[in-house]
């Protein structure tokens, strides 16, 4: 049985991130990686399955939910910037080592926040005058100027009614980022230096913990199962990052933490446009408002987007349901899931998200004139002839039992036993943005021993010169990081 000092379950953005860290610390680890498809990043990380907005809460209002009182909560959205500048920062030291081409998986793109009516102008206006006050967000511009939204989305603004409240924020320094080329680089300096191991092809067919004669806890034993044959492997510590499929490992696993959760599937669907008349005179990435009723994840957007390096629209999402966990996964998917643990927990959530239900219920009913009724809110010159449809990766919300019962949870989350052994993330959006700090919460919670050591703390202060500041209460920390990153990256200016 071959050992390994960690194995990392899906090779998607969040298993690479998390190798390419450990590789980093400590270049004498022994890593394999496990993936069921034929290449990386084939399900949720692949750019024709998100939508590649590099999430810094720059335009994505449901970030800043609005109060009672009128004003907007902005931690989350404070949370989510810094957290973004970590990604950027390590992309930056990996791109200045020369592991990383940054032309190949990021683009700078203007964020924009667009409303109409007097009700979401007035939010978008207080949301500005919060946001614009704290140093992440200074550069944020206002417009309720028609004519000067015109230069900022040109498309967008022909044919639109004149007489209507409009109002606009733009973040020039946005990214657009393809994370599938992103997972691709991070692997390959890894595989070439015989640091990571990966097995294409191969599905975990058991996961267990092996025991000692006096029944103290020992590595993990993993049973896999590829067309050429079985086999296995065993360490003391193992990364469930398989995207949806990572809740059911999670509970095979037996560990205790895994019984306070369930998933939710939901699937999604773009209209993408590749007309060059239409692409070239659209560069910006777009958020609206949702619906009144309608859940956060409905947040309709049009954007900029590189899919396999070439530049087309996108208009979205439409959801939809499916019961697989994966893209590629089973229909049983969710029903396998359900737990005496966690069924209380599914059936409260359903009772409690009428409006989710119901928005899910709207969206699958949805004709291909409702999507471009939708479409034309955004673009009201749209053509039909012009857009096709195309379903994206399958995201699966969390469910989380609570002592009132349970909950569902937006975002990402990761799940480690008591011991540090094993740890999942689950969730989904704002995820593959904020990879880097997430695996760093891995590293603090599952690696604490080697991460209080002077050598990884040099190291990682070395890829992420800001690690241990907080860039939301130092400005000066803030743009020096910023100007750095900006520089390594191609992407000052």
């Amino acid at each position: 049985m071959d050992r390994y000092d960690a194995v990392l379950v899906g090779a998607g953005i969040m298993s690479a991130t998390l190798a390419s860290l450990l590789h980093a610390l400590d270049p004498r680890l022994r890593l394999l990686m496990v993936e069921g498809l034929e290449a990386p990043a084939l399900e949720s990380s692949a750019a024709a399955n998100n939508a590649g907005t590099g999430h810094a809460a720059n335009c994505e209002l449901n970030y800043t939910p609005q109060r009672d009182d009128g004003s907007v909560a902005t931690d989350k959205a404070l949370a989510i910037n810094a957290s973004f500048e970590r990604s950027l920062e390590f992309w930056a030291s990996l791109a200045e080592l020369g592991s990383l081409q940054p032309n190949r998986f990021l683009h700078r793109v203007p964020h924009l926040s667009f409303v109409w009516g007097e009700q979401d102008v007035a939010f978008l206006r207080q949301r500005h005058r919060q946001l614009s006050a704290l140093p992440a967000f200074a550069a944020m511009e206002w417009s309720t100027d028609a004519s000067e939204i015109a230069e900022w989305i040109p498309l967008m603004m022909a044919g639109r009614n004149g007489h209507e409240p409009l109002a606009a924020t733009r973040v020039q320094r946005g990214m657009d980022v393809d994370f599938g080329s992103l997972t691709q680089m991070l692997l390959a300096p890894l595989q070439n230096a015989g640091a990571l191991d990966v097995l294409f092809g191969t599905r975990v067919q058991r996961l267990r913990r092996s025991r000692t004669q006096q029944m103290t806890s020992g590595d993990w034993q993993m049973d896999l199962r590829s067309p050429s044959g079985g086999r296995h492997v065993r360490a003391p510590f193992v990364f469930l990052g398989a995207g949806g499929g990572a809740l059911p490992l999670l509970q095979s696993s037996g560990i205790s933490e895994a019984a306070d959760f369930a998933g939710f599937p939901v699937s999604g669907q773009w209209l993408v446009c590749q007309q060059p008349e239409l692409v070239d005179h659209h560069f910006a990435k777009v958020y609206g408002k949702a619906k009144v009723g309608a859940p956060p994840m409905s947040v309709p957007h049009l954007d900029t987007r590189w899919i396999d390096g070439k530049r087309s629209l996108l208009f979205g999402p439409y959801a939809g349901f499916s019961s697989k966990f994966l893209k590629t996964g089973s229909l049983l998917d969710l029903p396998k899931s359900v737990r005496i643990s966690n069924l209380q927990p599914m059936l409260q959530v359903g009772v409690n998200n009428l409006p989710l239900v119901n928005y899910l219920i709207t969206q699958l009913r949805q004709s291909r004139t409702d999507r471009m009724d939708a479409l034309r809110d955004f673009l009201p010159q749209a053509r039909e002839q012009d857009w096709t449809l195309s379903v994206a990766g399958q995201r699966v919300q969390i469910i989380k039992r609570t002592p009132e019962g349970g909950r569902l949870q937006m975002g990402t989350e990761v799940v480690s036993s008591a011991d540090g052994s094993l740890a999942a993330l689950l969730g989904a959006s704002p995820g593959a943005s904020t990879s880097v700090s997430i695996m760093l919460t891995v590293l603090e919670r599952c690696f604490s021993e080697p991460l209080a050591t002077a050598a990884w703390q040099e190291r990682l202060r070395a890829l992420i010169p800001s690690f241990g500041q907080d860039l939301n209460a130092d400005g000066d920390a803030l743009r020096r990081t910023r100007e750095r990153s900006d520089a390594l990256l191609g992407l000052a200016g």
